[in-house]
């Protein structure tokens, strides 16, 4: 089988463009879109491992219980962007016919909110083609990971009353409130929110943000720790910010409806990771094929 240097993961995301009816966004050459595409700051952190509290719903003896926490590891450099996608980057992504509008009107230089997970994955692909290189949310365990001291997983509610969901709910609300957390509507400057102990800027700000992470409701076994049964829902991913939490896919506005309890996200946006190129794809550019 012949193998055609040239069809690497910038062709593919083409394609994929091509299927949803969006052609003239792979014309580098537009006069619709003549601006070249900068990548934005980058923050390369080591690999490293940590205790990270598992996300999604588990319960045990059909109540709800805290999430196991476990070990994970980041195996090779994790390359994400310092800041979330901004107002005017998106606004490239809509110029071009790729991305839908954000619902919010913001300009400026502030991160795109009112965005969707479809919208959000929208702009990783065509970032990628514009770019050549391969953009994608991150994980909850590699957001978590560049968060670091930032981090903070969903907000235990009280498990006293494990057949009482509106006690548990409002016990969450009290919790979330006691952390001194006020509704904050308004996106910030980039960098308003200063800079976490790995370089990136606005971690857990008043902008929550999109993972790759499926919803994820498992079942523990009666006896010690260990999950009997579990089920991804794709139709849901997780959420980063001030605290984890969960919203359908299509949901521009945290304050409308989800999985999440206590108070909602102020906003959502997204920031992405760089893959780097496998050994080959690193060739077949060094050798001027792409």
């Amino acid at each position: 089988m012949s193998f055609d240097p040239v069809f690497t993961f910038g062709t593919i995301a083409a394609a994929a463009l091509i299927g949803t009816g969006i052609t003239h966004a792979l014309d580098s050459s537009s006069s619709e879109f003549p601006q070249a595409v900068a990548v934005s700051e980058l923050v390369v952190l080591g690999p490293g491992s940590f205790d990270h509290p598992q996300p999604g719903e588990f319960l045990k003896d059909s109540h709800p219980v805290a999430a196991p926490i476990v070990q994970e590891t980041i195996d090779a450099p994790l390359e994400i962007m310092k800041y979330q996608v901004g107002v005017s980057d998106y606004a490239r992504c809509v110029a071009d016919g790729a991305c839908k509008p954000a619902d919010s009107r913001k300009i400026g230089n502030v991160p795109v909110t009112g965005v969707s997970h479809i919208d959000a994955e929208a702009y990783a692909t065509w970032f990628s083609v514009r770019t050549g290189a391969t953009w994608r949310l991150p994980t909850d365990v590699e957001w978590a990971y560049a968060a670091a001291e930032r981090f903070r997983s969903d907000i235990e509610g009280d498990e006293n009353e494990p057949n009482n969901p509106a006690r548990r709910w409002l016990a969450q609300y009290r919790a979330e409130s006691a952390l001194g957390r006020k509704p904050d509507p308004e996106p910030r400057v980039q960098g308003a929110f200063g800079i976490n102990s790995n370089g990136l800027a606005d971690v857990a700000g008043n902008v929550w943000e999109w993972t790759s992470t499926c919803y994820h409701h498992a079942t523990m076994a009666s006896e010690g720790v260990r999950i009997a049964s579990s089920i991804d829902n794709c139709g849901v991913h997780a959420v980063e910010g001030f605290h984890r939490t969960y919203m359908s896919n299509f949901i521009r506005d945290g304050k409308s409806g989800g999985c999440a309890v206590g108070t909602p996200p102020d906003n959502l946006g997204f920031r992405l990771v760089r893959d780097r190129p496998s050994f080959l794809q690193a060739t077949i550019r060094s050798l001027g094929l792409t």
